[in-house]
């Protein structure tokens, strides 16, 4: 063991007692002692709970407040309570904003040396603590204890309400929102909240118009890393989610459990969905879902286009309308090269070539491509024309027929020909005149080959020629 030697001269008279290992000096031989375990490895102090041990006694009692909850240092500005004084002296510098600790790389200040130490790490690289089952390396010993609970399994705290269990403290406090429904975080610019402040930073880029994640083939740019992910299934072709039961692919899962609902039977929406429509009855599995259902029954459209003035229920409503007026249409049919500014448009337009009509009238069997379609026959059923003009009380069954009925009223004639300059109240009322321009004549007569630019509304042409050799046989006179 090392001994202790008494040293002389002015140093002596404060600090006599040096330790003969490292040279520290003490002014009392009593403090030189328990310095000396340090080197030797001694912990004489054992505690009585857990048979940890100490080389001090004051270690001793302090380690023993942690088995007996015993925090005797209370802070004055926040009243929280500490076992030791110097954890406390350190939490003080959370209320006086003090940071002695400085890095030297990047200027950052820490109110504890401990954090500047682990923070210097981030410059060195250095990953000292290294995962004995994946090898997979960290600056942190509390970050590898918090990686190991993915090997083990362990989930050590439990939600009291739907005793769902997580691995962190941090995950349980952030997953108690939910049932609080604390949302602390609020935008600034439309007063929305939200429970993460990750989930503020992304909804902040719709006011922004901030887009940071880019497709590298086609450049388009998306607010959020998913939607980019999404979208470049477009490129690759990738469809992750299988279909059980027709091995179906699917680019997105919620197109898959749109289609499962086929196999099912399952109606999109059951009721025991938690949101229901308080007008209609109609219930939704998602809160946000509800709130855009609703603007059905208040008429709220909130988008409005800056081109055209049209409003819109529906953010994305607005974008796909937006496509008319930038002439955009990314949707190319494979049949015909045709192109839509809608994918829905190209999967009804494909019913032209497969001849799919899958729409049929229960009265007399005729089958159509489209819903509308089948709809609009059916008035002619019903007799129903719910559609009156203010004018004259004509009444229609489509309100497009309303207004095309309108122009006779209003001398509206809004297609223009270029050669002469006339104008007509119905397109194809113009396509019709132009054969007058272009000599074009498209109905011909099955008997004498005699074309026409124009197709009678009564009497078809070949039944006008019938006629004439009819007259002519019997010999009777006929007037041209």
């Amino acid at each position: 063991q090392s001994s202790a030697a008494q040293i002389t001269g002015p140093a002596a008279v404060k600090k006599p007692f040096k330790c003969d290992v490292c040279s520290k000096c003490f002014i009392r031989k009593a403090s030189l002692q328990p310095h000396l375990r340090i080197h030797t490895g001694e912990k004489p102090f054992k505690c009585n709970v857990c048979s940890k041990c100490f080389n001090q006694k004051t270690s001793l009692r302090l380690h023993m407040s942690i088995h007996t909850g015993e925090k005797p240092f209370k802070c004055t500005l926040c009243s929280k309570c500490f076992n030791r004084k110097a954890s406390l002296q350190l939490h003080m510098r959370i209320h006086t904003g003090e940071k002695p600790f400085k890095c030297d790389v990047c200027s950052k200040c820490f109110h504890q040396k401990a954090s500047l130490q682990i923070h210097f790490r981030n410059h060195t690289g250095e990953k000292p603590f290294k995962c004995d089952v994946c090898g997979k390396c960290f600056n942190q010993k509390a970050f590898l204890q918090l990686h190991m609970t993915i090997h083990t399994g362990e989930k050590p705290f439990k939600c009291t309400v739907c005793s769902k269990c997580f691995n962190q403290k941090s995950s349980l406090q952030l997953h108690m929102r939910i049932h609080t429904g604390e949302k602390p975080f609020e935008c600034e610019v439309c007063s929305k909240c939200f429970n993460l402040k990750s989930n503020l930073l992304v909804h902040m880029r719709i006011h922004s118009g901030e887009k940071p994640f880019e497709c590298d083939v086609c450049s388009k740019c998306f607010n959020h890393k998913y939607s980019l992910k999404s979208h470049m299934r477009i490129h690759t072709g990738e469809k992750p989610y299988k279909c059980g039961v027709c091995c179906k692919g699917f680019a997105q899962k919620c197109s898959l459990l749109s289609h499962m609902r086929i196999h099912s039977g399952e109606k999109p929406f059951e009721c025991d969905k938690p949101f229901q429509c308080d007008v209609c009855s109609k219930c939704f599995n998602q809160k946000a879902s509800l709130q855009f259902h609703m603007r059905i029954h208040t008429g709220e459209k909130p988008f409005q286009c800056d081109v055209c003035s049209k409003c819109f229920n529906r953010k994305a409503f607005l974008q796909l309308h937006l496509r008319i007026h930038r002439g955009e249409k990314p949707f190319k049919c494979d049949v015909c090269s045709k192109c839509f500014n809608q994918k829905a448009s190209v999967r009804l337009h494909m019913r032209i070539h497969t001849g799919e009509k899958p729409f049929r009238c229960t009265v007399c069997s005729k089958s159509f491509n489209r819903n509308a379609s089948l709809q609009l026959h059916m008035k002619n059923h019903t007799g129903e024309k719910p559609f009156q003009c203010e004018v004259c009380s004509k009444c229609f069954n489509q309100k497009s027929s309303l207004r095309l009925h309108m122009r006779i009223h209003t001398g509206e004639k809004p297609f223009k020909c270029d050669v002469c300059s006339k104008c007509f109240s119905l397109n194809s009322n113009l396509r019709v005149h132009m054969r007058v321009h272009s000599g074009e004549k498209p109905f011909k007569c099955d008997v004498c080959s005699k074309c026409f630019s124009l197709k009678a509304n009564n009497v078809p042409p070949e039944h006008i020629c019938a006629f004439i050799l009819l007259l002519l046989h019997l010999g009777l006179p006929f007037s041209s």
